[in-house]
């Protein structure tokens, strides 16, 4: 990998600026038949209203270094879960998930002679409404299974680094960790959590008395753009960069 270093990034970017329209970036946190599972084990089973299980399943990230490749370099996410249900149809849910994301140039090619990368935990908190396309509560031999639709609102946090273990945040990537003199365009360090709105999609089926299953693909469309460490500025492998102090 092509290393540089922070004082070269910041020349860098005072003599050839890449501006880069902001892109809110998405991350996907998949629960489903290619990647895992939900168990929710009922704890009030005659009236099917509160419900606790765990999941498990893959991460993966859509942003500047992967804008549209599906799966690309998941990884394992797992959590745990609370749901609500007001009657057959409608569920609220609070869940906990942890995860991983990864993002490589030179997997994707997004854009030539940059060679960035990036990976960070994940952890994610999530309020969202359920409804169910038709009736359903874990335990019947009549309504067993179900498609349903969720969103709502979440809160994760985050913290990139590069694959040599360089944390980018404290690093300044894009010269925010300058003095007042030297700090590009008054650009302060980025906040490491955010807001997101999750959605998605799933599927529900009874398996016995106490034990539902639950197929899940789900987005989070996220209010930062620092998830990868890229924003509105970056340098690239042919830039020409100069020092006049000759430092």
């Amino acid at each position: 990998m092509f290393m540089i270093s922070k004082k070269m990034i910041f020349l860098a970017l005072n003599f050839r600026m890449k501006y880069k329209k902001r892109n809110t970036r998405f991350f996907g946190l998949l629960t489903g038949l290619l990647a895992g599972f939900v168990f929710i084990l009922p704890h009030v089973v005659e009236a099917q209203t509160l419900e606790v299980g765990a999941s498990g399943g893959v991460s993966y990230y859509i942003g500047d270094i992967n804008p549209a490749i599906p799966y690309n370099q998941s990884k394992i996410a797992y959590g745990a879960l609370a749901r609500y249900n007001f009657n057959k149809r409608w569920a609220v849910r609070f869940a906990y998930t942890r995860g991983k994301l990864v993002g490589d140039d030179l997997k994707t090619n997004a854009v030539e002679d940059r060679d960035l990368n990036f990976k960070s935990n994940i952890n994610d908190f999530s309020l969202v409404g359920e409804f169910n396309f038709w009736d359903y509560f874990t335990g019947s031999r009549k309504n067993y299974f179900t498609p349903y639709i969720f969103g709502g609102i979440g809160f994760f946090t985050f913290k990139p680094f590069n694959f040599n273990g360089v944390n980018l945040q404290a690093w300044g990537t894009e010269g925010q960790n300058q003095n007042a003199e030297l700090q590009y365009e008054g650009r302060a360090p980025y906040k490491l959590w955010g807001i997101s709105i999750p959605f998605g999609f799933g599927f529900k089926y009874s398996l016995t008395k106490r034990l539902g299953l639950s197929l899940e693909w789900g987005m989070r469309k996220t209010f930062t753009d620092y998830i990868d460490d890229i924003s509105t500025t970056y340098y690239t492998t042919g830039d020409v960069v100069s020092d006049p102090t000759g430092m």
